[in-house]
């Protein structure tokens, strides 16, 4: 059986084993009109602790204890201090988030280029990010969908090890600590076909630590800036830089938004579509391997790297890609559309001991695929002691249909 790998740059959300758990979820939605919101940021005040919404703004974090409140945030929205008690269900909130209006007095413009006020940002990342080296744990997953249906998902708890910042990323490490994957064993359903990314995503998309992707003299300089309207984020007013492709590059470049705290001056946002506009930049970016006779047509790449700031330090807080293509072959008529998701949040951090805790032999590697280093779907609590992205419904149906096509095999 052919499978399809997808070796993508994405979400984190872990946490260690608890000898006891609690749990507190719900939903997260705009207040106004109670539309749900995806990747809202639940986290445990005074603790490292913390989760995001699905695509159904959804979540569930787990801890050792109740804790006495939870904060939740969300770009564009005033962030809301949630007390909880002991006597009352903490496992099923609803968590209303109000748009955040945001003064005119408020506002600071910035009066000179923006580029310059990115390259200001860049000579501040010493100051605003972590200067030791720190060990995240997460929650990844990747899914693939062929047409409208999921052929494809794998999901793991991941251990990354990044150096200071400042230093350079040859020695920042990511470990699969538990995973588990799930194949459409339909004959035909699936394409051996590797994109860029994995669960190296942190390593290589965090622009604040890897400025080889993105934010270096020479790639700038192929881009044009503008200052947007500010937004707020966890109740910090944020510069909002857009970019976009102005001379040309021997490889594809991207649309983008850079968000960046008004008094820190900290990256704490990036949104970024690659530029489609020429197939064989975008196809070299994009794609790894694939199968003779099949021809690779690319139709988005997207990508959202979030920060999160506790206690004057900016970290690492979530990742998510998002992979859309056409896959045919010459002698077939029509094309067929699959879609890849990879995504990864950050659930807890603690400082590391000099010498790197992950090994290079243990460490997941950008060329090594996802699917080969996990087992199959087998333990119905299999995450029972982790923190972890909720699978949306659409996404939790799909696990229970693939799941009893295996059973039948």
């Amino acid at each position: 059986m052919t499978k399809l790998t997808l070796t993508l740059t994405l979400l984190l959300a872990t946490v260690p084993v608890w000898a006891q758990r609690t749990v507190v979820g719900g939903m997260v939605v705009d207040d106004k009109t109670g539309r749900p919101l995806a990747q809202a940021n639940i986290a445990i005040p005074q603790s490292h602790v913390s989760v995001v919404t699905n695509d159904d703004g959804r979540f569930s974090l787990k801890a050792g204890t109740l804790p006495d409140t939870i904060l939740v945030s969300h770009i564009g929205y005033a962030s809301c201090r949630m007390a909880l008690r002991a006597n009352r269900p903490s496992d099923d909130l609803l968590i209303r988030l109000t748009p955040t209006a945001i003064q005119l007095q408020e506002v600071v413009v910035w009066t000179g280029d923006p580029r310059e006020l990115v390259n200001t940002a860049i000579r501040k990342i010493a100051d605003n990010y972590s200067r030791q080296p720190e060990l995240l744990h997460g929650f990844y997953r990747e899914t693939a969908m062929k047409r409208h249906h999921y052929i494809y998902v794998a999901e793991g708890v991941v251990d990354m090890y990044k150096t200071a910042y400042g230093r350079s990323t040859s020695r920042d490490r990511v470990a699969i600590r538990k995973g588990r994957r799930l194949l459409s064993p339909k004959r035909g359903d699936t394409l051996s076909i590797k994109v860029m990314g994995g669960p190296v995503q942190p390593i290589q998309l965090d622009i604040a630590k890897n400025l080889d992707f993105l934010l270096n003299a020479d790639d700038l300089s192929h881009y044009a800036f503008s200052l947007e309207p500010s937004e707020v984020i966890d109740g910090r007013l944020q510069y909002v830089v857009s970019l976009k492709p102005s001379t040309p590059a021997t490889y594809a470049l991207f649309f983008g938004r850079l968000y960046i705290d008004r008094l820190t001056l900290a990256f704490t946002r990036a949104e970024l579509t690659l530029d489609m506009s020429d197939r064989q930049k975008a196809t070299r970016y994009m794609l790894i391997k694939k199968p003779t006779g099949v021809r690779f047509k690319p139709k988005e790449l997207t990508c959202l790297i979030d920060y999160r700031t506790d206690h004057g330090i900016t970290r690492l807080s979530y990742i998510r890609n998002t992979f859309r293509f056409n896959c045919d072959w010459r002698r077939r008529l029509f094309a067929t559309s699959f879609t890849a998701f990879c995504e990864m949040v950050v659930t807890d951090h603690q400082p590391a001991e000099r010498r790197t805790p992950i090994s290079g032999r243990a460490s997941f590697d950008a060329r090594d695929a996802f699917f080969d280093k996990v087992d199959y779907f087998r333990d119905p609590h299999f995450w029972d002691d982790y923190n972890i992205i909720e699978p949306t419904e659409r996404l939790d149906h799909a696990i229970g249909r693939l799941m009893k096509k295996h059973s039948r095999r």
